[in-house]
């Protein structure tokens, strides 16, 4: 028998009206929904590392949880400690998700959700060290990772620490004897030293803390959604039990099981659970109507506090300050340096051209050409301070200057040859009809007459290795681009740390143009 066409209308009806809840709930991916991008630092186990295929963890496992209730796909990307509070804020992904300890400092910054697990930093020293305790650090040299909360810790409590880009450079630090002792998280520093021989950790915590997941002020939906998420799976005891099974991964791996991090943990039967549980599908669908954004007062009104937050507040300026003496020190001795490393090689493999003869230290210029050309500054850098340097105490500016000297004498060294040999070949032979012989005309004749031709590409390169030391960082030394990052890890702001160092970069820069513009202009008055 057929429906009256009231009560089918009806029944349309209020299949229409569920229809948006039943999309705002937990299931699966909606067509077209826009994906849930997470960001992390992919080097700290548990909370996040590289498997065989992609990222997983304590984070990414809850984000992909969170992901499944909204029905959206999962984008996990690796990305700088230092940058992930700064991306998540500026709009550039939804969740932060590396081990985030809730700062009053970061609060500032981003909005975040309940706190998910109580962890720990340590210190993490030599098996021979006779620091015994947190007492014990007061005084040392101290590593710890750029913009961790360790990084505040040390700052406030022991002073200027070492920074570096993450826990693996750290803690390797502390094992070469680079620092005393560097202060991490807990889990991935039982990891690595689980892994590495001679490091051992102090028993007592330097301090206490607790992670939560963040998001940029204007997402309180989102975040509102994960709080739901997270207080279900605290009261079925999911919770536990996920973090549980990742800690008991790096358990078996301390213990000599070499796979027991390398394969992703299976976490589905925890993500089914979570996301058939009707009360939660129902408080989600309700937070749904939240409003997703906030006015542009509130926006302007943190603009202002970042700018006092920046530079003003604890003389951050100080920092900018000192890194470009830094960067104007490096680039001024690497400069001299690659200068002689440059005309050396340029005059070496010219005379063999010319010349012939001298063909053993023409086939070593060769060699390092090769190898300096063919391999990142970075690399190289972090090979003279880890490797060649690796045992010996060694200053950082020093290492730098021999590594950005090496890396410009290798381009100089062509820049100045290519002049040379776009003489006219009359200036060597009128140097011998002279009585010269080849070394004085190279030295008197030839390579006065090649740096005026070539002056113009020296400029140019002296400007390329000033924005080379860019990279010093990697060792820890403050230079201009490292102090701008230790501003944004302390306050948490992308934009105008960064803008105060491009806009220092581009005066000097454009100062030294205009000033080799005039001496171009002199030179060529001169010939």
């Amino acid at each position: 028998m057929k429906k009256p066409i009231g009560k089918r209308l009806r029944a349309l009806l209020g299949a229409a009206l569920l229809l948006p809840f039943l999309a705002a709930g937990c299931g699966g991916e909606e067509a077209g929904a826009p994906p849930l991008r997470v960001i992390c630092e992919a080097t700290f186990p548990p909370y996040e590392y590289h498997v065989r295929g992609g990222i997983d963890g304590i984070d990414p496992a809850l984000c992909a949880i969170v992901a499944e209730c909204l029905g959206r796909p999962l984008e996990v990307q690796d990305m700088a400690f230092d940058a992930v509070i700064p991306a998540v804020a500026t709009g550039k992904a939804d969740i932060a998700a590396s081990g985030l300890t809730v700062t009053p400092e970061r609060a500032r910054q981003v909005r975040f959700s309940r706190p998910y697990m109580e962890a720990a930093q340590v210190a993490v020293v030599r098996l021979e060290s006779p620091i015994r305790a947190p007492a014990d650090l007061k005084g040392r040299r101290l590593g710890v990772q750029s913009g961790s909360t360790g990084d505040l810790f040390v700052t406030r409590t022991y002073g200027e620490p070492e920074r570096f880009q993450n826990v693996i450079f750290a803690a390797t630090a502390a094992l070469t004897g680079k620092v005393e002792a560097s202060v991490v998280d807990r889990q991935p520093a039982e990891v690595f030293v689980a892994r590495t021989p001679g490091l051992r950790i102090l028993p007592e915590p330097v301090t206490r803390e607790t992670y939560a997941l963040a998001f940029a002020h204007a997402n309180a939906r989102l975040a509102a959604q994960v709080d739901a998420i997270l207080a279900t799976m605290r009261r079925t005891g999911d919770l536990d039990l996920l973090i549980r099974r990742y800690l008991d991964a790096m358990g078996r791996q301390r213990d000599g099981d070499d796979g027991a991090l390398r394969e992703a943990v299976d976490t589905a039967d925890i993500r089914a659970r979570v996301v058939a549980d009707p009360a939660l599908r129902a408080e989600i669908a309700r937070l749904a109507a939240l409003p997703e954004t906030e006015g542009s007062g509130a926006w302007f009104r943190r603009l202002a506090e970042a700018a006092h937050a920046n530079f003003v507040e604890g003389d951050r300026w100080r920092y900018l300050w000192d890194g470009f003496l830094v960067t104007l020190g490096v680039a001024a001795l690497a400069t001299c340096l690659g200068l002689l490393i440059g005309f050396a090689v340029a005059a070496i493999r010219a005379t063999h051209d010319l010349a012939g003869g001298l063909t053993v230290l023409d086939a070593l210029c060769r060699v390092y050409l090769t190898v300096i050309r063919g391999t990142p500054v970075v690399v190289q850098l972090l090979i003279i301070y880890f490797v060649i340097f690796g045992s010996q105490d060694v200053s950082k500016f020093f290492v730098a200057v021999v590594a950005f000297g090496l890396n410009s004498g290798a381009y100089v060294a062509e820049i100045v040859r290519g002049g040379i040999l776009a003489l006219d070949r009359g200036q060597a032979e009128a140097g011998r009809s002279l009585g010269l012989s080849h070394p004085r005309t190279m030295l008197h004749i030839l390579l006065p007459q090649a740096l005026r031709n070539v002056l113009p590409a020296l400029g140019n390169e002296f400007i390329v290795l000033l924005k080379e030391t860019s990279v010093a960082g990697y060792i820890a030394l403050m230079d201009l681009t490292k102090a701008g990052d230790v501003i944004r890890s302390q306050t948490y702001t992308a934009f105008m740390p960064l803008l105060a160092v491009a806009a220092i970069y581009l005066a000097v820069v454009s100062l030294f143009a205009w000033l080799l513009g005039k001496l171009e202009k002199r030179l060529t008055r001169n010939g």
